[in-house]
């Protein structure tokens, strides 16, 4: 036998898909290489041209010189793990896509019309009683309650003029699509939610939630906290007492978002329980939220969670629990006009208060708007009463290092320039165990870092208790 042939190996092709090369196990060929074909021109080719393999009849013949067989080995092992991970990556993607479809399917009710915004939304008119609220096994057979039992008593008359110059705070804010219809009675319009507005969340159990320590939390600014929530807030407060609603007119801005994981926005908050994991929290205001909304559109939301933003809860319509009866005010949709830096201002009228009769968590925005309500069996705390109120703004720092975002707060100003150039809340007040508004006793304010976002409260005859609030985020003082 001549030397060249006694070093020739002789490598059998048992069948498609199988390799054996001689001397190795059976079981390594058939686990690693079973998603290899011996006859695919392509890889024939590279095996050829690397390791001087040739096919004849079935059989591979690897000259000596060409390699060793351990190699061989190595790399279809390596090829059979790659097909076998990317199978795996597209099974994966195909479950994906099936738990999208359902979550969709489940949020998207059946419409009798639909409108198309100009600012690229859907709106869908879905009968009251089809909406998500009552995919909620504890609402199968509630009775809707179409209107509250009682309003408070002290409204702030909203038609008064401002004192303030170009404060054209008397023009109706709308939404961007009443340009194109609305929705008729006994109907309530819903934002459609599309495949990439999901996508976009980390999972789909968590699309159109909160992330977990998003409330501020008075008197707790330690640096290490504020890193890891990556939530920064400019607030006022009042805490001691029982509330059983709370009022503001906010002023409404359209904030730049550095990144789109980010977010800003301005809201009141009413809190039952401790800042533990049973906190209770409705909340409601403007927000600009790419990731949730896919565009820098300042948007109406409303927020509620009964255990700390872990398993309950949701931004607007996107879970089962707020039951809407208004035919006229989509949630989650843009609010139209927003104000302008020295330029004419705007600003929407929040009110949430408790039913004295029947207990629900009711919402008026505006004058006109009576919402929906959060049913009490939802809460805890809540079902009873507040133990604090909150209002102000809040945005996401997600730069990693230490480092701070951009992302404005308010109109992105700084309190001190006031009037036209910084955002505000004015005519803040609470509601008492009698039903009425008052004025917020013993108003405290809180800021994490006041060289990156501040609040100053102020008090007069036309705007009440008021404050003003924001900034730039990152700056030559806030790095």
């Amino acid at each position: 036998m001549e030397k060249s042939e006694k070093k020739a190996k002789i490598v059998k092709v048992r069948k498609w898909g199988e390799v054996g090369l001689v001397g190795s196990p059976p079981h390594c060929s058939f686990l690693c290489l079973k998603k290899v074909k011996g006859g695919n021109f392509t890889l024939q080719r590279f095996l050829r041209v690397h390791f001087r393999l040739h096919f004849f009849k079935g059989r591979v013949v690897m000259a000596s010189s060409g390699g060793s067989a351990v190699t061989i080995l190595l790399l279809f092992c390596f090829w059979g793990v790659f097909i076998s991970l990317s199978s795996a990556a597209r099974l994966s993607l195909s479950r994906q896509k099936l738990e999208v479809a359902k979550h969709l399917n489940r949020l998207n009710k059946s419409p009798v019309k639909t409108i198309q915004s100009p600012d690229g939304d859907t709106i869908d008119c879905v009968p009251v009683s089809k909406q998500p609220a009552f995919d909620h096994p504890f609402l199968k057979d509630h009775k809707i309650q179409t209107r509250p039992s009682f309003h408070p008593e002290g409204l702030f008359d909203e038609n008064k003029l401002s004192e303030k110059p170009k404060a054209k705070v008397h023009i109706p804010i709308s939404q961007a699509w009443h340009a194109n219809g609305r929705c008729p009675e006994d109907t309530i319009p819903i934002r459609r939610t599309k495949e990439e507005d999901v996508l976009r969340a980390s999972s789909v159990r968590r699309y159109g939630r909160k992330k977990h320590r998003a409330i501020p939390k008075p008197r707790s600014a330690e640096p290490d906290l504020i890193n890891q929530s990556g939530h920064q807030h400019a607030i006022a407060y009042v805490e001691g007492d029982k509330y059983y609603g709370a009022k503001a007119t906010i002023n409404v801005w359209e904030p730049k978002i550095q990144q789109p994981n980010e977010f800003s926005l301005s809201q009141l908050w009413i809190l039952g329980g401790s800042f533990g994991q049973d906190l209770n929290s409705i909340e409601a205001g403007w927000q600009v939220s790419p990731d949730l909304y896919g565009d820098n559109n300042t948007r109406l939301f409303t927020y509620w969670t009964s255990d700390a933003y872990q398993a309950t809860g949701c931004y607007n319509l996107l879970c089962s629990g707020f039951i809407q009866v208004n035919s006229e005010i989509a949630m989650g949709a843009t609010i139209t006009p927003v104000s302008g830096y020295r330029n004419s201002q705007y600003d929407i009228s929040i009110l949430i208060w408790k039913d004295p009769k029947e207990g629900h968590w009711w919402m008026q925005f505006g004058n006109d708007y009576v919402l929906g309500y959060w049913p009490s069996f939802l809460f805890s705390y809540l079902a009873e009463s507040a133990s604090m109120i909150e209002w102000g703004g809040e945005v996401v720092n997600s730069e990693p290092d230490g480092q701070h975002t951009s992302t404005q707060m308010g109109s992105g100003h700084f309190p001190e320039e006031g009037f036209g150039k910084s955002s505000y809340f004015r005519n803040i007040q609470v509601v008492d165990s009698s039903n009425n508004l008052k004025a917020p006793k013993g108003l405290g304010t809180f800021t994490e870092q006041s060289n990156c976002y501040d609040v100053q409260t102020g008090s007069n005859g036309d705007w009440g208790h008021y404050f003003y609030y924001g900034g730039p985020g990152k700056n030559p003082n806030c790095q």
